[in-house]
């Protein structure tokens, strides 16, 4: 392969290492070994249909001939999608910053801290302008942190009733998530107008919208204090730029709040990844989703941020978990609250008022023009009254490069925004056929409903506001962070690979970045053209018939085909199968997901070897034969296993009436060499951020998108903004998901071809079972596979250490931060584990790296074993050693300060220092604090 194809530069190993490396793991050729991996039973022996590899320039000559088919016009349609200008220094120095978007979930804080505190200044934004106690560190967007809230208000109400009532003045796309998540778990979800109508005598949840779709701002107070009397729970979803000048949800007494931050700073991008946003009143806290950001102390007693109250976490709480989310949109978050720090509160103050006077000038003008507005309080979106006149409006401002929204054949809305210019305003003026208002417009709100509060007092939103300052600041977080821009991230079953920059670089172009996910089908062509030839792609690629991109994470893909196993069953009038088997083994949101789908969760037991016990899946089977809808796996197995007996059981299920499920969490095991829908399953999930190289971004964004069999295609995710249709559910706010970053596993598949991905695979199973061979003889190895072979992950088997000598996983992997490098996925899938993947993306030099590093901390391991050192004060219980610590004038370890800063093998020139000592999670737990801490708790 010439090095002018992509495949050469995104596979690490040469000709010479892969050499290297067979001869260490004893094959001849990767054919060789992949025949002695991969069970026959499921091995397909074709060549991928794709398009030959494109070199890196032409993949983009081609995409930009794409976006060319995109009209990017000026969007005013609103609905919770917005035009917003992004900060340069934030777009440059986060968004195209590998830094920031290489890096991973902030499992390890020690080397998390500075989007740790990125994440904490975007809870403390969402609290302060929502007025309420707790935000988490985001959700996925609008419309799923709305459902979540739904099921949050089931658990805390005092209410019996099983009814929940929306304002119909709610976003669209939002009712339809609503609706899409209530069924399966039997809530009735009741659309009121609650101006006009009466609400039920009895419902557990009411969902406001402020303001209303319609633009109009209402006074809730009495509508809260209505739904409290009856035990209910109360959400508000609230646009947090109107924040600024609207009295806050909080102090209304609403006991949710959730929304999108999409319009501080992050593009459209035809529906996302954005960062949505749920915050809770005091008392509610520890019913959070998702993640949550808090404050605590490092070994030395200094302030130190981690993730907070992690037992909420599905891997834990499995089948009793009540939320199926485990990731965030971190990296967007960054964005959105660094935009706050960045404006600060005087700042967002005066986008605000313009955004409102802009609104409010249009109004004016088309009263002057004797067109009829609503007679509402509104802060950015005027609905106007055209009687038979609306679609020839739309029309007309269309053709003057304006896109506004058809309410129906007599009303238009026009909402209004950051980017809003006086020349917009003239042409919708024009469009309705009005002349232009000069003269001041009195712009003020009502005096009950504007915000005499003030918000963003902390010093970080009012300290970094020119250029120079915020540069700085992002680079100091970024320095205190470890990211694979610095080295290997090891972790097992999240394929830290590499995110190239010629796959990152179309996700700035304006003609994806700044589309409305409703914009007119006639200025998406391309977009939807570029998205119809990757979910094709991706079904060659896995061996399905149809494919959908709608989920904007793999937790929300094993929704959508859950729930897609689960309409196919009762369209055949077989609605009594509700029984999910899930192997012990399996990924915690399996069982989350299977719950939200409406079903029963049976656990089948794994045999000694790691493999699902089939003999037990016969019980199993045997036992609910009648209602069994169907089973989850993970293939290759969590365990780091091609299991071969999974074509037996695909067969099994089916012989009972079932579906398979495959999760397609390590799908980068399987392409080229099997095809998960051609070997007996009817439905899986891919993580595009994992096998198909959209990056991690410090916990998100993430697609999860879900691909199915034929027989299950008419049951993919519906369109939230189109009509509903039944067994076609709405999973995410748009239609696409998070379209915005799909051209990134596009240019992936584009430039490295049938064989380049084949071969990806391959050496990423190479790797893995290196480094097996390698560290066998220091850590067991805890399963494997024919002749020995584990797929693209080892587990390293750490318990006889920790019983021999005390020292534990988590000593293990914070003395590899001393050794540069991110610790491995620590006890999953089985406590007191490390699991490595190296993936193919890894050269030789570092794999050989890591391994020295392991084999050094065995032996360090053996000199507490041999009383050199004492089981309680030597290198690994102190990790990680910061600059500070041996800086100090006092050492009363038994070790010498080099030993703890430079350990045998380190880089001592490019040594990455972790800026605080371990951090004692449990304290932070037992002193929850989850917004910016005052400045003088750092004070030394």
């Amino acid at each position: 392969m010439t090095v002018e194809h992509f495949a050469a530069r995104h596979i690490g190993p040469g000709p010479d290492d892969e050499r290297r490396m067979l001869d260490a793991v004893g094959y001849g050729c990767l054919d060789e070994l992949m025949d002695a991996a991969v069970p026959e039973v499921i091995r397909w022996h074709g060549t991928l249909d794709l398009p030959a590899p494109a070199t890196e320039h032409d993949a983009l000559a081609e995409l930009r001939a794409l976006a060319g088919r995109n009209t990017v016009a000026v969007s005013m349609i609103g609905l919770g999608y917005h035009g917003t200008h992004t900060p340069a220094v934030i777009r440059r120095n986060v968004l195209e910053n590998p830094a920031w978007y290489t890096a991973y979930t902030p499992y390890q804080p020690e080397i998390s801290q500075g989007r740790l505190e990125a994440l904490l200044n975007f809870q403390t934004m969402v609290t302060d302008l929502t007025g309420l106690a707790t935000a988490n560190a985001s959700m996925l967007d609008e419309g799923t942190a709305a459902a979540e809230a739904m099921t949050l208000a089931r658990r805390a109400s005092k209410a019996r009733s099983n009814t929940y009532v929306v304002d119909a003045d709610a976003l669209p796309q939002t009712i339809a998530v609503i609706t899409s998540r209530a069924e399966p778990l039997g809530i009735d979800v009741r659309v009121v107008d609650v101006d006009a109508e009466e609400l039920p005598g009895e419902f557990f949840g009411l969902h406001l919208q402020y303001p209303g779709a319609s633009g109009a701002v209402r006074e809730h107070t009495d509508l809260v204090a209505a739904a409290h009397a009856v035990g209910a729970t109360v959400c508000v979803a609230a646009d947090l730029l109107a924040l600024t000048l609207l009295r806050p949800p909080g102090e209304i007494g609403a006991d949710v709040a959730v929304g999108t931050t999409q319009r501080f700073g992050v593009p459209m991008g035809f529906g996302g990844p954005h960062a949505g946003y749920l915050a809770v009143r005091s008392g509610l806290e520890r019913m959070l989703p998702g993640r949550l950001v808090g404050v605590s102390r490092d070994a030395d007693g200094d302030p130190a941020y981690r993730l907070a109250l992690q037992t909420r976490e599905q891997h834990i709480r499995r089948e009793r978990a009540t939320s199926n989310i485990c990731t965030a949109q971190v990296l967007l978050a960054v964005m959105a609250g660094m935009y706050a720090v960045y404006h600060g509160p005087d700042g967002l103050r005066a986008i605000a008022g313009r955004t409102h006077a802009m609104a409010a000038r249009l109004a004016a003008g088309l009263r002057a023009g004797g067109v009829g507005v609503a007679d509402v309080a509104f802060f950015d979106t005027v609905c106007a009254r055209v009687p038979g006149r609306a679609e020839q409006v739309v029309a007309a401002a269309a053709a003057r490069g304006v896109n506004l929204r058809l309410v129906d054949a007599d009303r238009v809305g026009i909402t209004c925004d950051e980017t809003t210019t006086a020349a917009h305003l003239a042409s919708v003026w024009a469009a309705f056929g009005v002349d232009a208002v000069t003269g001041d417009v009195d712009a003020a709100l009502p005096a009950g409903l504007a915000r005499t509060s003030d918000f963003l007092t902390h010093p970080v939103f009012r300290s970094h506001h020119s250029e120079t300052a915020m540069l700085r600041y992002l680079r100091r977080l970024a320095d205190f962070d470890y990211a694979l821009d610095r080295g290997m991230i090891p972790l097992g079953s999240c394929t830290m690979k590499l995110n190239a920059t010629t796959e990152m670089e179309p996700v700035s172009w304006a003609q994806f970045a700044h589309l409305h996910p409703f914009a007119p089908a006639r200025q998406t062509a391309g977009y939807r053209d570029m998205i119809a030839q990757l979910e094709g792609w991706l079904a060659e690629v896995t061996g399905y018939d149809a494919v959908s991109v709608q989920p904007n994470a793999g937790s929300q893909g094993e929704l959508a085909g859950l729930l897609a196993i689960r309409a196919y069953h009762r369209d055949r009038g077989q609605g009594h199968r509700t029984v999910c088997l899930i192997p012990s083994s399996a990924h915690g949101t399996n069982a989350a997901s299977a719950v939200m789908a409406g079903m029963r969760v049976v656990v089948v037991g794994c045999a000694g070897d790691g493999d699902i016990d089939l003999a037990d899946l016969d019980a199993k089977i045997d036992a609910h034969r009648d209602d069994l809808a169907a089973i989850m796996v993970t293939y290759p197995s969590t365990h780091g296993v091609y299991e071969a007996g999974i074509a037996r059981l695909c067969a099994k299920v089916h012989d009972a009436g079932g579906q398979v499920y495959v999760d397609g969490a390590n799908l980068n095991a399987l392409v080229g060499f099997a095809k998960p829908g051609q070997f007996g399953a009817d439905v899986s999930h891919l993580n595009l951020h994992k096998t198909f190289c959209i990056p991690h971004g410090g916990g998100g964004p993430g697609v999860g998108p879900v691909a199915v069999r034929a027989h299950l295609a008419p049951y993919l995710p519906g369109d939230p903004a189109g009509p509903a249709r039944p067994g076609r559910p709405a999973i995410s706010a748009s239609a696409y998901g998070s379209a915005g970053i799909l051209p990134i596993p596009w240019v992936y598949l584009r430039t490295m071809g049938a064989a380049g991905l084949t071969r990806a695979t391959a050496v990423a199973v190479l790797a893995a079972n290196y480094v097996a061979v390698r560290l066998r003889e220091h850590f067991p190895v805890l399963y494997a596979g024919n002749k020995g072979l584990v797929a693209h992950e080892c587990i390293l088997d750490l318990r006889p250490v920790t019983k021999a000598t005390g020292v534990s996983v988590d000593d293990v992997a914070k003395r590899l931060i001393d050794y540069g490098f991110h610790a491995p996925t620590m006890s999953f899938p089985v406590a007191g584990t490390l699991m490595v993947e190296p993936t193919e993306s890894e050269d030789l030099a570092e794999l050989d790296r890591f391994c020295a590093a392991m084999i050094a901390i065995r032996a360090e391991i053996d000199k507490v074993a041999a009383g050199q050192w004492p089981a309680g004060d030597n290198p690994l219980v102190n990790a990680p050693h910061t600059a500070a610590m041996v800086a100090g004038d006092e050492w009363p370890h038994p070790y010498p300060r080099s030993v703890g800063a430079y350990p045998a093998g380190g880089d001592r020139t490019g040594k990455y220092w972790p800026p605080v000592r371990r951090v004692d999670g449990a304290y932070g737990d037992r002193n929850l604090m989850c917004s910016c801490p005052a400045p003088e708790a750092f004070a030394q």
